[in-house]
């Protein structure tokens, strides 16, 4: 039975690599087909020239000609996607319901000072690697990154008095070595983890697969079972952080360290799969970087690329529901400008809103009933959702202890319990102790700081919260809740400082001169996360089952309408231009991965010869 299932397993694998194969030849446009890198121009530092690129208002008349597609929100997998149609030479409208572009991108100012509100650090980006390839090539060689220190990570764990501190170390081999110095007598347990996590995370590349091919032949390969024998990554994708973390030590404190980073998607250990946490360890594994001039510079060095092929991404534009013509093909959007609706037609209609916003609201009643929207929606749940508190303090990095790393913040090493204390008490009690904390200083990151805030800084921390903690103020203006949300908010804030105070010594309370936070129902009304995700879509163990990752790909079950972004592939920044590239890849009928890794090939023999010479 082995051998006939090996051989039935070999036999559909190789005509899948066949098909795409044959996808790669075909003459659909490549938007990695040259090198498109210019010289480094000046940065721009002033805000009011920034937002003349940013906040484009949206405004009927400012809606192109004979557009070839439009956008659903403008986070990283709607802007990249138009980016990668663009450098086509498709006529993309990007539509954003904030006042400015970016998504988890985008940056604001209070009191002076500037704060990013989701990127944190973004591993991958050596030169000439495929993924920095692509980002050199969707913003023409504009957007520079900075290396963090190393280590880049630090994992704190316990009370102040009983405090344990791990650091995490970039490097293949440095990693793990550092690592045993801190547990001597771990050296097998670390090396397995090793192993096994870099073992499964090369093993992604089968989800795009599933996502690349028909649909028939991608049912084919995950019901006949041959999916786990064929990819690493799904034979541990069903298995638990928490279970394969200990089996291979009884260490409470190591057991922590190999899971800490789980708050980078938003699953306690004992929910997480293997399989995505491995993703996120060999992410960070040579290193992990920040936009320099922070996130704003990544929407500000795309949208001239999407404005050059003569579209546009236009802010304050909510999107209300997706229009269909009588052959229920998508034909294009309705904007709500005031109490009016503004018509846009296109013939592609691409949703960055997740799949929660396109199914269950800007789809017509009539066609959310569709039994294959039902069931990708009845695999899917919504994620966490998140709590994000801003910091600006008066000092310089140097004088508060600062540097370009983060801080993971943890009550105690048993983080299963944590959670699930956290999660399932009141919200009352559940703000004085927040079981994770992320702390972070994107000042610190950015060389570009102390010229544009000289003698401040800012700090961002990141935990979660349940959306039915503050449900209740929802409907509340946004600028002025009601004071009970106020005080649990200020709950919230006074614990999470604490925790701050106690490992940053040098940050005292008379330093902070602006502090606030963002709740999951912020999230809701800035990023349009209907349940305060910020991390879309729920990724749990059902997230990585080879049943979804077929059935949930860009196209959908109408003609035209596409899907992008996280919800399509995996979350956070990198997760989301990989959404990008599987939704260009289905609309420009070529497989857009492969044409970035050429790229990268090519870039990297002509840097190696010029320098040789």
């Amino acid at each position: 039975m082995w051998l006939t299932l090996a051989i039935i397993s070999v036999a559909l694998l190789v005509c899948c690599l066949k098909y795409v194969a044959k996808a790669i030849a075909t003459t659909g446009s490549n938007p990695f087909h040259t090198d498109t890198r210019e010289p480094l121009k000046p940065m721009v530092h002033n805000r009011k020239e920034k937002n003349k690129v940013l906040k484009q208002g949206f405004l009927a008349s400012k809606v192109p000609d004979d557009l070839d597609a439009v956008v659903i929100g403008s986070g990283i997998g709607g802007l990249g996607l138009a980016v990668l149609l663009a450098k086509v030479g498709k006529k993309v409208l990007v539509l954003e319901q904030h006042d400015r572009a970016g998504g988890c991108c985008h940056t604001f100012t209070e009191k002076g000072f500037e704060f990013d509100v989701g990127i944190h650090y973004v591993g991958d980006l050596q030169d000439h690697k495929p993924f920095r390839c692509m980002l050199d090539q969707m913003t023409n060689g504009q957007l520079q990154w900075e290396p963090l220190e190393n280590p880049f990570d630090h994992v704190v764990i316990g009370p102040p008095e009983k405090r344990r501190r791990y650091p995490i170390y970039s490097g293949r081999t440095r990693f793990p070595e550092e690592l045993k110095k801190c547990f001597p007598g771990e050296e097998a347990a670390i090396d397995e983890y090793m192993r096994l996590v870099k073992k499964t995370g090369r093993g992604i590349w089968f989800m795009a697969l599933l996502k690349y091919l028909p649909a028939f032949l991608a049912e084919v390969l995950v019901r006949s079972g041959a999916v786990k024998y064929l990819s690493p990554f799904y034979k541990m994708a069903k298995r638990s952080l928490t279970q394969v973390v200990n089996e291979l030590t009884e260490n409470e404190d190591l057991r922590a360290v190999f899971s800490y980073i789980f708050g980078t998607y938003g699953n306690m250990p004992k929910e997480a799969s293997f399989a995505m946490h491995s993703l996120l360890v060999t992410h960070y594994l040579n290193g992990a970087w920040y936009p320099k001039g922070g996130a704003s510079e990544i929407a500000y060095h795309m949208i001239p690329v999407i404005e050059k092929a003569g579209g546009a991404v236009l802010v304050r534009a909510p999107v209300n529901r997706i229009l269909f013509n009588h052959a229920r093909e998508a034909c294009g959007v309705s904007v709500m400008k005031g109490q009016e609706e503004v018509h846009i037609h296109a013939p592609i209609v691409i949703s960055n809103a997740g799949i929660f916003n396109t199914y269950q609201t800007l789809l017509p009643k009539e066609l959310q009933a569709v039994p294959a929207i039902q069931r990708q929606l009845s695999m899917m749940k919504h994620g966490a959702g998140g709590l994000s508190i801003f910091v600006g303090l008066d000092g310089t990095k140097e004088e508060l202890g600062l540097k370009a790393d983060n801080y993971w913040i943890f009550q105690e090493s048993n983080l299963d319990q944590l959670v699930i204390k956290y999660r399932d008490s009141s919200r009352e009690e559940s703000s004085k102790n927040i079981p994770l904390l992320f702390v972070a200083s994107p000042s610190a990151k950015d060389p570009t700081w102390e010229e544009r805030s000289p003698g401040k800084s800012t700090l961002s921390l990141v935990s979660f919260a349940n959306y039915d903690w503050f449900e209740e103020w929802k409907d509340d203006k946004v600028t002025n809740r009601a004071s009970d949300y106020k005080e649990l908010k200020r709950a919230f804030i006074e614990t999470a400082l604490q925790a701050v105070l106690d490992v940053f010594p040098k940050i005292t309370k008379d330093k902070v001169e602006y502090i606030d936070a963002g709740t999951p129902i912020t999230n809701t009304h800035y990023i349009g996360a209907p349940k305060g995700e910020i991390y879309g879509a729920d990724h749990g163990l059902e997230r990585f089952s080879p049943e979804l990752s077929a059935n949930v790909r860009p196209q959908t079950a109408f003609k035209n309408l596409y899907l992008t972004g996280q919800d399509v592939f995996v979350c956070g920044f990198a997760g989301a231009l990989a959404g990008a590239l599987v939704c260009g890849s289905a609309i420009l009928r070529r497989n857009l991965h492969e044409d970035a890794i050429a790229l990268a090939k090519k870039t990297k023999f002509v840097h190696t010869k010029l320098k040789g010479v």
